[in-house]
């Protein structure tokens, strides 16, 4: 194995000016740096992983939880976009990141504290979970550098999608389209859909609008099944909506298939709206009315949060970031 000293006789120089180099440190020339790098390189040098955690008391490894009650897990695309951001990021950083079992079956029942203190885990980002499970709150109560995604836990950083201008430039958008009977098939309850459904009633009463109680269903996230049978008992009503908006763009493909099956045209005799922005919406026909979140964003700034508690937890300031959305106005919402 090739160590820092064969590289410094290689180079000429001591093996503090090769550890500089290596560490990017500024008190070296960038051409001295280079060359290092590059006989480093040459010569097949790579850091030994377990002297770093010796000097560093860091493993460089976060662990993440991603777990969703229907398995959707890593085919959810809002979580699985976080984190292929998230994951980038941390990279660029020198961090590895590894999931944290979220069924934690079998014989070897580990909780979510156990299992990152196992692991040696910097820090531990909580990009889709249940948070309102016992093993979780035990996790973020630790003494462990956590960040929490579309959730916010008192004194922990966390990362957001903006769910109340969200929902409220979404119907105002459908309202600017003519729109005054606007249903409203909101998720589960959750922080998220608490937000989505408060948001949705403050913006209704600020246009002036009076939304009968039967215009408001509640389904699951992402299920396309429930969001068919709700979309059918609108559909039903005396006088239904103009607009039908949805929990996630996902569960409107299920409400597509009702109002098709029905015989009608979206968006002639029905509109609809879905949340998130999925890549596939862009590619319907009609093409999907949505929020575009900016998953990008949200991810980046999660990794780059949890590792300033890492690195800086002393002066690392805790936060509750908000991440804005934008209508993607799409062709699923006629103006009448």
């Amino acid at each position: 194995m090739v160590s820092m000293k064969d590289i410094s006789a290689a180079c000429g120089v001591s093996i503090a000016t090769v550890s500089k180099a290596l560490n990017n440190h500024n008190d070296i020339g960038e051409e001295t740096k280079e060359h290092i790098r590059q006989v480093a390189k040459e010569m097949g040098y790579t850091p030994n992983a377990a002297a770093k955690v010796l000097k560093t008391n860091r493993t460089y490894n976060i662990g993440v939880v991603l777990s969703h009650e229907d398995q959707s897990g890593l085919t959810h695309d809002f979580f699985a976009h976080v984190l292929e951001s998230f994951k980038f990021a941390a990279e660029q950083k020198g961090y590895d990141i590894t999931f944290i079992n979220g069924s934690r079956q079998g014989t070897k029942h580990m909780s979510y504290l156990e299992h990152a203190r196992y692991r040696g885990f910097d820090g531990v980002a909580v990009i889709c979970a249940n948070f309102y499970d016992m093993e979780l709150e035990e996790l973020v109560k630790s003494k462990i550098p956590v960040v929490t995604v579309d959730h916010v836990f008192h004194g922990r950083m966390s990362v957001t999608s903006d769910n109340v201008k969200g929902m409220k430039d979404l119907i105002t958008y459908i309202y600017e389209q003519g729109h005054r009977r606007i249903a409203y098939i909101h998720g589960a309850p959750s922080s998220v859909t608490q937000s989505r459904l408060t948001s949705f009633y403050h913006t209704v009463e600020e246009l002036g609008l009076k939304i009968p109680d039967e215009y408001i269903l509640e389904a699951a996230y992402r299920d396309s099944k429930e969001a068919y049978k709700m979309t059918e008992k609108l559909l039903d009503l005396k006088t239904p909506p103009t607009c039908i908006c949805y929990p996630d763009d996902f569960s409107a493909f299920g409400g597509m298939n009702a109002i098709k099956e029905r015989g009608l045209s979206i968006p002639e005799d029905i509109s609809i709206a879905g949340y998130d922005g999925i890549r596939i919406g862009r590619h319907l026909e009609p093409q999907l009315t949505t929020i575009r979140q900016d998953t990008t964003k949200i991810g980046k700034l999660a990794a780059e949060k949890l590792i300033n508690l890492i690195e800086r937890p002393k002066s690392t300031i805790i936060e509750q970031i908000v991440v804005e959305g934008t209508v993607f106005p799409g062709k699923s919402v006629k103006k009448i």
